[in-house]
């Protein structure tokens, strides 16, 4: 398979379902630098010609962004959208919509694992 800008809808459907389930089946959204994309949810495609208001931020900044948009099928729930970067360029991007109202993403932060620890066999 291969992503490019201008890759379609139809044609990112497998990475961005993989994506879905990999995180549970949370509302996936993903689209190309050229083209609108895919909007996924329970499942199922519901949008092959998807954008939104932080896809396109995103695709404009080639930033990370984690926001609530004010705007869209979304209004209100948290959004994580991250750049797909090929030699500095954005080729596409991919949103997870949290649900969770925030509990996923609080739990991503607490169950990281502390860096540097001079502690060796010691639970803390």
């Amino acid at each position: 398979m291969q992503i490019t800008s201008f890759s379609k809808g139809e044609e990112i459907v497998p990475i961005a379902l993989a994506i879905h389930e990999l995180v549970n089946r949370l509302p996936t959204t993903m689209r190309t630098q050229k083209s609108e994309g895919v909007r996924i949810e329970d499942g199922k495609v519901i949008d092959y010609n998807y954008t939104g208001p932080v896809l396109e931020k995103v695709l404009n900044e080639g930033e990370v962004i984690r926001t609530i948009p004010e705007s869209g099928p979304y209004k209100g729930t948290p959004v994580i959208v991250v750049p797909l970067k090929e030699n500095n360029q954005v080729i596409c991007v991919i949103g997870l919509i949290d649900i969770t109202k925030g509990i996923f993403s609080d739990i991503m932060e607490i169950t990281k694992r502390p860096e540097n620890t001079n502690h060796k066999g010691e639970f803390y």
